[in-house]
């Protein structure tokens, strides 16, 4: 569906799309064209007006020819190397000791230049500490940015640059790293958190899967095995010559069908719930079919009126899974009882239990197929459980699915 809705807005706006995938680029995360890189590279220079300063000082500082020729060219040699550190971060596959040599390069070219030329070009102390940042592990990179601190102290001494012009190169170079590890940080979190999301998104869709397999599993597997059952009564009427009783099979076949239309729809949104009483009159009807008479106690239909809608639902689909089962591999079973029961766990929980038994030959060594276990994931989601296996002295086949009991408040009336 996300899909769907991402061609159909492509469609409509085909300009949008073209310029978000032209300029628009996540913070960490590879540029795709040429486009996003001149974006991304002409951002990196704009943060490069402070080396204004340097420049005016080349200007109007007094330089000699040499001087100036020497400062230009380090200025120019520096503001290639960071534009190369950031395309190197920007491809795909990038080259760690190629940022390294491009970053220390651009640490010898602030301390020659300022050896120099003078105090104007501690600045670029600054830009060498952000990208030093850059490149720096996050668990190495207050150390280094420490040390870029130090070094620059140091510069500033041996030049005489003056204590308020140190301080404040010093204390902007530490900061200026200091907050490009955090921007390192928020980009590793929200990196981190793009993949979360896509697991998420996966598993809900592999659960959203799990779950319609489970419905359409139980619900076409009850109503096709009573539309068998139903088709052979059909044809055998037709061979005896009953066509009334034929005719009436047909009917309920086609009603049969129509319903299952119906909760195969349902199913499909998620909106199907089953109930007991519903429940137990498919049940009735299904078994009727296969001869199999049905043994409930009529209480049993409003057995646990507190009983939450989830729960209720798991003990429906326990009822319709023990009911195809009977209908199905019930061989030689005549009567399916069913019953209402609560129990008391050591740790305090309080269980409703239903219980669906037959008379046949029981499982055997079969085992245990796709709908139980489908039931007992059910069960599991609402903190219930499954037992499943031969019944009473090792004849027939037992069903017990138990789910806690929680007791709901009524609600408290209020009187002026």
């Amino acid at each position: 569906m996300s899909d769907a809705r991402q061609a159909h807005r492509t469609d409509e706006q085909p300009e949008v799309g073209v310029a978000r995938a032209s300029f628009m680029n996540v913070p960490g995360s590879p540029v795709e064209t040429r486009r996003q890189l001149l974006v991304k590279v002409a951002w990196m220079l704009l943060w490069m007006t402070y080396l204004a300063y340097p420049a005016s000082d080349l200007v109007n500082g007094g330089h000699g020819l040499a001087g100036q020729v020497f400062g230009w060219a380090c200025l120019a040699v520096f503001v290639v190397s960071y534009v190369l550190l950031v395309i190197f971060r920007s491809q795909a596959g990038m080259r760690p000791r190629a940022c390294q040599v491009t970053v220390a390069a651009m640490i010898a070219l602030a301390v020659a230049s300022s050896f120099v030329l003078g105090g104007a070009f501690l600045t670029m102390f600054i830009y060498a500490s952000v990208c030093l940042a850059v490149i720096t592990p996050l668990n190495h990179a207050l150390r280094a940015l420490v040390g870029m601190a130090v070094l620059t102290v140091v510069t500033g001494l041996l030049i005489h640059a003056g204590v308020d012009n140190i301080s404040t190169f010093a204390l902007s170079a530490f900061l200026s790293g200091v907050a490009m590890t955090g921007l390192q940080r928020l980009v590793a979190t929200m990196k981190e958190l793009r993949e979360a999301r896509a697991a998420v998104a996966h598993l809900a869709a592999s659960e959203e899967r799990l779950r319609l397999a489970r419905d359409l599993h139980d619900l076409l597997g009850h109503s096709l095995s009573l539309i068998t059952l139903k088709s052979e009564l059909a044809g055998r009427f037709m061979d005896a010559g009953k066509d009334e009783a034929a005719r009436a099979q047909v009917a309920d076949i086609e009603q049969v069908a129509r319903q299952s239309l119906i909760d195969v729809r349902e199913a499909v949104t998620g909106f199907r719930r089953p109930t007991l009483p519903v429940e137990l009159a498919a049940a009735r009807t299904a078994l009727a079919a296969a001869q199999v008479r049905l043994e409930a106690a009529p209480e049993l239909v409003d057995a646990w009126p507190s009983l939450a809608d989830e729960e209720a639902g798991a003990l429906a689909w326990a009822l319709r899974e023990a009911v195809t089962n009977v209908v199905r591999h019930g061989e030689d079973a005549t009567v399916c009882t069913v019953t209402a029961d609560e129990s008391w766990e050591a740790s305090g929980e309080h269980y409703a239990v239903l219980e669906i038994t037959d008379n046949g030959r029981g499982p055997g060594k079969s085992q245990p197929g796709n709908g139980l276990s489908g039931l007992e994931e059910r069960l599991a989601l609402v903190g219930g459980r499954l037992e499943a296996g031969p019944g009473k002295r090792g004849k027939g086949f037992r069903l017990r699915a138990s789910v806690p009991l929680r007791t709901v408040a009524a609600p408290v009336s209020k009187s002026l």
